[in-house]
């Protein structure tokens, strides 16, 4: 009787499983993914689908893709108001069809003349934040998916306090998943100051709306429409200080003094508008943005790629591809999550066997054990491709960068994985800059000597165990 009940479950399981999972269009890849999940696990597989497989609501979708409409409309405004720091051309014309096809992706033209500063740790980053902070006059814009409220994030929030309390005009974005701990009392003071603390769209009740698998990835910092800040690093003291679990954080993170500054205040403006009520929403208006020509004296041209789960161009992942594709002497990039679709697997291969240099550098550690164990999987695949894996062995790589040829480099938020190709939204900086792109290339170089290449030899060392963690974990891929 008992063994009839568990038949019947189990076949009632599988039949509800696939409807529920054909009912939303989806890659064939997460269909057998979820359909895994669902049938292996009776009854608990459903859970799990209900909160971490189900797609973002159409509502949420088009109040998201009406936000990014209507700055986008007052972005093209502040290029006609301001020329001669946006422009759609480059003085070096071979590359122009980057800019074209990356204009057409987010419809964020070029910037020019920006001032970069490049930070590769955590202490250092995190000091010339505070000091850009303490200089602000009229606006602090923050976006976070981790904005931890423990020894740094309260340092940060001092600061914060203080200068809302001086009639500067202080917004705080940040995701509650990647902020674990942090809770909205945290900011009582800095909203009694004047201050506005907001959690993301995806993040606001999404427990009860069962909703748990779409975050705000993006690190984003504009002080006075002039100064911001992009990359890998968050606001925790995980990101600042050697900890057991990680050792040394290694990261990477762009200043950015100029027009490109103006590109992620009106991500931010897209980003904050859509989480805020009404009430505290924004209007657009010229002293968010940058438009002293005067002080335009750096020499570096960059433009912003953005996505997420609201648009279905995953447009990061096609500027990895068109970049991967296009090299004609190399490819180096560093990501802490190795875990590529097809199209990204397919344009490594292709970059590869054209005779270009193929270096993609990972970590020795995990810190999502599911993910580690399938970027391994990963990387034993790709040096059958004759692309060089390296594996640091520093502490906790973060970074997530991509250097083509001397020509264009990209820094940001976004990993080489299916998350944020297709779940997260994030966002990243192009830059056409042969000095930041030598900068970029030593500190690469100076992380090649804390690495150790994952070699034939080395795989073949393995034990069974490990990899079929490595299978296992390789088959839930799609939806990790």
């Amino acid at each position: 009787m008992l063994l009839s009940i568990l038949t019947f479950i189990y076949f009632f399981n599988a039949v509800i499983a696939l409807i529920t999972i054909l009912m939303k269009p989806r890659d064939v890849s997460a269909i057998w993914a979820w359909l895994l999940v669902l049938i292996a696990l009776p009854v608990f597989g459903f859970f799990l689908y209900l909160f971490f497989g189900r797609g973002l609501g159409d509502k949420k979708k088009y109040r998201l893709q009406q936000s990014d409409l209507k700055e986008l409309e007052n972005l093209a405004q502040l290029q006609e108001d301001s020329l001669s720091i946006f422009d759609s051309e480059l003085e070096n014309t071979e590359l122009q069809p980057f800019v074209d096809f990356f204009s057409l992706l987010n419809r964020m033209p070029l910037t020019r003349k920006n001032e970069v500063d490049i930070f590769s740790d955590g202490e250092e980053k995190l000091t010339a934040l505070i000091e850009d902070l303490k200089q602000a006059k009229k606006s602090i814009h923050i976006e976070y998916y981790a904005f931890v409220t423990d020894k740094t994030g309260k340092r940060i929030l001092k600061v914060l306090e203080e200068k809302a309390a001086e009639g500067v005009e202080v917004r705080l974005l940040y995701d509650s998943f990647g902020s674990r701990g942090t809770k909205p009392k945290d900011f009582t003071q800095l909203i009694q100051n004047g201050g506005f603390a907001q959690t993301f769209i995806t993040s606001q009740r999404a427990l009860l709306k069962l909703r748990l698998n779409y975050h705000d990835h993006r690190k984003i910092v504009v002080i006075d429409g002039n100064t911001s800040y992009i990359g890998g690093f968050n606001i925790a003291d995980q990101y600042v200080e050697t900890t057991k679990r990680f050792g040394y954080w290694r990261d990477t993170h762009l200043r950015i003094h100029g027009a490109a500054s103006s590109l992620l205040q009106m991500r931010f403006l897209m980003d904050w508008n859509v989480s805020a009520p009404e009430k505290n929403q924004v209007s657009y208006h010229l002293d968010y943005f940058f438009t002293d020509e005067q002080s335009a004296t750096g020499s570096t041209d960059i433009q912003v790629v953005a996505s997420g789960p609201n648009s279905e161009k995953e447009q990061i992942k096609l500027a990895f591809i068109k970049l991967i594709t296009s090299a004609k002497e190399r490819v180096w990039i560093q990501t802490p999550y190795l875990v590529p679709d097809d199209s990204v697997i397919a344009a490594l291969k292709i970059a590869a066997g054209s005779g270009v240099e193929v270096k993609i550098m990972i970590p020795d550690r995990p810190d999502h054990p599911f993910i580690y164990r399938a970027t391994q999987y990963y990387a034993r695949q790709l040096i059958k491709e004759n692309i060089e894996i390296q594996v640091y062995r520093g502490g906790f790589l973060h970074a997530k960068t991509l250097i083509m040829d001397d020509e264009i480099c990209m820094v940001g938020s976004a990993n080489q994985d299916i998350r944020s190709y297709k779940l997260n939204f994030e966002a990243t900086a192009v830059l056409y800059d042969k000095k930041i792109i030598q900068q970029l290339e030593q500190i690469f170089i100076d992380d090649l000597t804390k690495c150790e290449e994952m070699t034939p030899e080395i795989v073949a060392e393995m034990s069974a165990w490990l990899i079929f963690k490595q299978q296992i974990s390789r088959l839930f891929s799609p939806i990790l």
